[in-house]
């Protein structure tokens, strides 16, 4: 897919919400377009002695309701779009729950498993020398985000610590636990799909005991995983970008993760009792109760949307239908679990880890995954009741969910209206 129209497509989106509300003009205008995208080039020395330039952007879409908030992938195939779009996607997203944010993201132009451990480091404290100005507790908070983790949020944390001259720990979330880090933000965007999934099995017409399919075994795609399967649902299939594997029985969860752990595809796995290897791609068509696409943007799209035989996706990834697929699946009777509501648990624990950073005071992990769970529940319930009541499919209740709020605030400013009348 074109990347330069990701952003284009991801606005058919908002068009459509704006059908079901009345808004003033004012508020489209101000969500069309980002705030503001900054776009530098990272030089770091490189372990030979070289230097090695990288392409690296922050973008705050919108902060009416709050600081922007969103992570930052390292990954070669990031564009300016693809920033924005995110961007875009979390300014929803943060309104969807209700967080007192707008939506930002960030990424640098870069394969991480090409460098090594120190110029990873210089990497990651270059990209906070370089965004400084734009960062802030009460401005733009990052997060991790693909092929990003703790530690590289330790190391960002400590860069922008010796900027401003004392520790900021609010700056960024996803720190380790040792550097103000929140518990359960591990598996916070799995456990929040898991909360919403289990919550809503009933009017989603799920059986009792699931069969599911997760492409993408990484953070989200490996807790999702776990979770169900010591709920007793059978994981028939699971995906990495080395491909896949299947087995009807019901995989092995453990040995998938000792696999990974041991830097192993889970295709090692083909070739046990009942486990076969298959395309990567055919994934998303097997026969499965739930399908979780949990890798990247656009993997169910125009041209394979018709072979899915899921009822119900899960989408723990961001943007991994493209409109026309979903427009397919709709007419398919398939049911979508938004991105901007099925993912949104790991912003809003990291709106948790933001809050105890500026308390200075701490929560349990229980303390966290119950607030988790009342948060999805209630959003995912007045979505659902949207959906019923507009006759729309759930993206387009979740839209109109967050769009409703999003006008809101933007409309307390004073819309055209209010300066002519």
């Amino acid at each position: 897919m074109n990347q330069d129209n990701i952003l284009d497509l991801a606005l058919t989106r908002l068009d459509e919400a704006a059908r079901h509300l009345e808004i003033d003009s004012d508020v489209l205008e101000r969500l069309k377009y980002p705030r503001e995208t900054t776009k530098v080039r990272l030089m770091i020395r490189m372990d030979d002695g070289s230097r090695k330039s990288f392409l690296a952007w922050r973008c705050r879409y919108d902060d009416t309701r709050g600081p922007t908030k969103g992570g930052i992938r390292f990954h070669p195939d990031s564009t300016e779009a693809e920033v924005e779009t995110l961007a875009f996607w979390m300014t929803f997203k943060c309104a969807v729950m209700n967080l007192p944010y707008g939506g930002g993201k960030g990424a640098v132009q870069v394969d991480p498993r090409t460098l090594s451990k120190a110029e990873l480091e210089r990497l990651s404290r270059a990209y906070v020398q370089a965004f400084a100005r734009i960062l802030g507790p009460d401005r733009d908070i990052p997060a991790p985000d693909v092929y990003t983790n703790a530690m590289i949020m330790g190391w960002m944390a400590d860069e922008y610590a010796s900027i401003v001259g004392q520790s900021v720990p609010a700056v960024i979330t996803g720190k380790p636990i040792a550097l103000g880090g929140s518990l359960g933000r591990d598996d916070a965007t799995a456990r929040g799909g898991y909360y919403l999934l289990r919550h809503l099995a009933r009017e989603l017409g799920l059986r009792e005991r699931m069969r599911v399919a997760v492409q993408g075994f990484g953070n989200a795609g490996q807790f999702i995983a776990s979770l169900l399967a010591a709920d007793g649902h059978s994981i028939v299939a699971v995906s990495d970008s080395r491909g896949a594997v299947h087995c009807p029985d019901g995989l092995h969860i453990e040995a998938l993760l000792r696999a990974k752990t041991a830097g192993k595809s889970v295709t090692s796995l083909a070739g046990q009792a009942g486990v076969t290897e298959v395309p990567a791609e055919d994934l998303v068509t097997l026969d499965c109760d739930v399908l979780v696409p949990a890798a990247l943007e656009n993997m169910i799209h125009e041209g394979n949307a018709r072979q899915v035989r899921a009822r119900v996706i899960l989408e723990l990834a961001n943007g991994p239908i493209t409109p026309e697929a979903d427009r397919i699946l709709t007419e398919a009777g398939a049911l979508v679990l938004p991105d901007i509501l099925a993912n949104a648990g790991g912003v809003t624990v990291s709106y948790f880890e933001w809050v105890q950073n500026r308390q200075g005071f701490y929560w349990t992990v229980e303390e966290v995954h119950e607030r988790l769970k009342v948060i999805m529940e209630r959003e995912g319930r007045r979505i659902w009741d949207i959906a019923q009541e507009r006759q729309v499919p759930l993206r387009t209740a979740a839209y109109v969910h967050a769009l409703s709020r999003l006008a809101s605030a933007i409309e307390a400013h004073g819309t055209q209206q209010f300066f002519t009348s």
